[in-house]
């Protein structure tokens, strides 16, 4: 077993485990597990950083195993500058959330857990997949316990959220089945991806097979207009399902860009990037005006992910290494704040079980140490300097001037929605005298809530002062999925 099978399955065996602990009478000891196989799934996930060998785009820590022979399906791993980032995200965010429930989960603490700890191998597997069915599994099983987090343990309209979910991304992930199954005709019987990248296929075909990846990434993603049900299952989701729902589950459909879109369809990319540019653009300005109205915070903080989103496929069709690197940049910096802002809105739902802007005012009176964190998180969601929410828009930007002035004009403008209805909601919240009961018999965070929100504070920090080892990592990668696409434009 390599080092990126211990990646997936160790949080899946511990997992396992906990849904074995079957009874709430032992929840302390459930929790205990779940936070030592948390922190053993993230620890086993370091070697990766250690071993990657910089200045190469091959796939590092392969690993590649029969796994149906009659269909040339194998178990089939690796992971290259564009994937490696992700795992060593999902493994630290699993540890954020773990953290995040332990005392908030009463009920079926045990399956509470396991689902986490299973869906954070799975997602994990996603991103080291190299064989199309294999990808296939593990992006469809994602699906399940996400599912069943929300249906059980959300919000009044559980049920609901629970099903336009699973519905949404099912049917989008149908059509890239039909393509997968296309690729595995016309390779003469392989699955395996890096196979598929060098088909020689024609416009008509690449087409086909564009839209048919477009159909599940942009779900998934979610692009304007199929983006209607994350406002939904966010409001309705508990506190860490929302939080890895923003921070990696959305993730998974750009990844997918990146692996299948571009280099299997190069031509069909370039051909339809200006419908991927414009659907960018409406995320980015469009769904920031809608974030700007919202009276629930979880549906700011929701409407603001598929704005942030936006950024991150506009850099990746302007075919540049700036737009590229920068969207990869964003997709990690995206995962830190975002699950940052939904668990500050975990801390304060808790406490007073609301989430409209309405019931607050004055927090930062009773909850000083909360309110100096909710502030930096939500400088981080502004985009400001020496924070991660920076980095990853800022190269953005300069890639789609680099491409075409007037691009990165109306990217940039959106910095300011961005700055309105983040800052606007937290002068709402935190700021002034006061408002009501509620706010004044508030109590500021204990140990565990500052523990998680310092760990993503750092990573914040760290990662809008130091880029370097994020980039370091991706340029070699980047550099070759950009020559691959433009070599083939040419021919």
């Amino acid at each position: 077993m390599g080092l990126l099978s211990l990646a997936i399955w160790t949080p899946i065996f511990f997992g396992l485990v906990l849904l074995a602990l079957g009874r709430d009478d032992q929840a302390h000891s459930v929790r205990w597990i779940a936070l030592v196989g948390a922190v053993i799934s993230l620890l086993v996930t370091l070697p990766l950083y250690d071993g990657f060998k910089l200045g190469t785009s091959a796939m590092q820590f392969v690993e590649n195993v029969a796994w149906i022979d009659r269909f040339h399906i194998n178990y089939h791993l690796g992971v290259d500058g564009i994937s490696f980032w992700f795992v060593l995200l999902t493994a630290f965010i699993n540890v954020v959330v773990v953290i995040a429930g332990w005392e908030v989960i009463t009920e079926r603490v045990n399956q509470y857990f396991g689902a986490f700890m299973i869906l954070s191998g799975l997602m994990i597997g996603v991103f080291c997949a190299l064989d199309g069915i294999l990808f296939y599994t593990f992006f469809e099983a994602t699906l399940i316990p996400m599912y069943l987090i929300i249906g059980i343990w959300g919000g009044p309209n559980k049920i609901y959220a629970a099903f336009k979910f699973f519905l949404y991304t099912l049917l989008g992930s149908l059509l890239m089945l039909i393509a997968l199954i296309y690729l595995y005709g016309k390779s003469g019987g392989s699955f395996d991806i890096l196979t598929w990248h060098k088909l020689p296929l024609p416009a008509g075909a690449q087409t086909l097979l564009f839209f048919g990846f477009f159909a599940a990434f942009a779900v998934k993603v979610p692009m304007w207009p199929v983006h209607t049900w994350l406002p939904d299952v966010h409001v309705e989701a508990p506190t860490g399902g929302s939080a890895v729902l923003a921070a990696i589950m959305l993730k998974l459909g750009a990844y997918g860009f990146l692996r299948f879109s571009m280099p299997i369809a190069p031509d069909a990319s370039h051909e339809w990037a200006w419908l991927m540019i414009a659907l960018s653009l409406i995320a980015v300005i469009y769904v920031g005006l809608v974030a700007m109205v919202q009276q629930d915070m979880k549906k700011l903080v929701a409407y603001s992910s598929v704005a942030h989103m936006g950024f991150v496929t506009l850099g990746f069709f302007i075919f540049n290494d700036l737009g590229v690197a920068g969207g990869l940049v964003q997709m990690i910096a995206h995962g830190f704040v975002s699950g940052a802002m939904f668990l500050c809105i975990g801390v304060l739902y808790d406490r007073v079980h609301s989430r409209e802007i309405s019931s607050y005012g004055g927090v930062v009176n009773t909850m000083p140490n909360f309110t100096a964190f909710a502030l930096l998180f939500s400088m981080a969601n502004c985009g400001l300097p020496a924070t991660a929410g920076f980095v990853g828009e800022w190269m953005v930007i300069l890639g789609a001037v680099k491409a075409n002035f007037w691009l990165g004009f109306a990217a940039a403008t959106a910095l300011i929605f961005g700055a309105a209805y983040t800052l606007w909601m937290f002068k709402r919240v935190y700021l002034g005298p006061v408002a009501n009961d509620h706010v004044r018999e508030l109590t500021d965070i204990n140990a565990r809530e500052f523990l998680m929100l310092g760990l993503l504070a750092i990573a914040v920090m760290y990662m809008g002062i130091y880029p370097k080892p994020f980039t370091d990592i991706m340029n070699a990668s980047v550099a070759d999925l950009l020559k691959h696409v433009a070599v083939s434009k040419l021919n």
